[in-house]
């Protein structure tokens, strides 16, 4: 099960696999999916044990984890974190401190709210002159901005929301969170619950196809657009290719897929746990089970 209401490029090394048949040559039946909304997040679908698999965000994992659910991170999707905040000229937002007295719109879960209190006082703001706006889980566009509805968003990400809008590019003003102060974090994660209790074998063998998959979306980008054409044609061919571009180097480090980082998960878990999302002291290896050589933690 993927993390999104949709497939969007960041999935891609995974149909790369499926449709290249790597799977089913490996003896793994695999069907891709996505949650329902109106049921639960992926986790909450892993956690009642109808899928086996899924990616989701990280502190997602450390929150219902630290509540003793039986959920935890087998490899790394990102090691980035995606989130930006986002405004147009002319709104006088020239950093995150000037986002004090402006209207600033997002889902604002305890995660969020903490994140973007703590972008603006790194830059010296103010964190409660910031006029926050419920925008519930859509996410408003440049666009919107732009028509006056709020002054910025916070939640977007430069490698897909931030690529949508009429806007013209000169007008945009795209902040990625790990460059203004943010911990460093993994956005996604893939993981298991119940469904797949005591199969480390088939677990190994799912991480080596799929980092084949993630590998080849990389090298050949044509031919993954040709396979994103199949799983989504509703988005136009030239923002599935800047996304892919944006977004397939997040998939690497060091020319690893998968790895676990203790140097992104510790900073991350103790800035959740000092703003209260997490308990004081919570250990982010709890969550997390190795599965043979693929997301070994450094």
């Amino acid at each position: 099960m993927l993390e999104y209401f949709h497939p969007w490029p960041n999935a891609a090394g995974l149909y790369v696999a499926s449709s290249a048949g790597w799977y089913r040559e490996a003896g793994l039946d695999v069907e891709l999916t996505v949650f329902d909304a109106l049921r639960g997040d992926t986790l909450e679908h892993l956690r009642r044990g109808e899928v086996h698999l899924g990616v989701f965000p990280t502190n997602r994992l450390l929150v219902r984890r630290a509540a003793g659910q039986p959920l935890h991170a087998v490899a790394a999707i990102n090691h980035r974190g995606m989130e930006t905040i986002q405004t147009v000229t002319g709104r006088g937002i020239a950093r995150p401190r000037d986002l004090v007295g402006k209207r600033l719109a997002l889902n604002p879960t305890p995660r969020g709210v903490a994140m973007v209190r703590h972008l603006v006082a790194a830059d010296g703001g103010d964190p409660d002159g910031v006029e926050l706006v419920d925008s519930g889980y859509r996410e408003l566009s440049v666009d919107d901005i732009a028509a006056g509805h709020v002054d910025a968003t916070f939640g977007g990400y430069w490698a897909w929301d931030a690529l949508m809008a009429d806007l013209p590019g000169e007008r945009r003003v795209v902040w990625p969170v790990d460059e203004i102060g943010a911990p460093p974090y993994h956005s996604y994660l893939l993981g298991t619950g119940p469904a797949l209790d005591g199969r480390d074998d088939l677990l190994a063998t799912f991480l080596e196809v799929t980092a084949r998959g993630y590998r080849a979306a990389t090298d050949d980008p044509e031919q993954t657009l040709a396979v994103l054409d199949r799983v989504i044609p509703y988005f136009p061919r030239a923002l599935l290719a800047r996304s892919l571009e944006l977004i397939a180097p997040t998939w690497w480090h060091e020319g690893r897929w998968g790895t676990v980082r203790a140097e992104l998960m510790e900073p991350y878990t103790g800035w959740l746990a000092a703003n209260g999302i997490l308990p004081a002291g919570f250990d982010w290896r709890d969550a997390y089970r190795p599965v043979g050589p693929v997301g070994v933690p450094r």
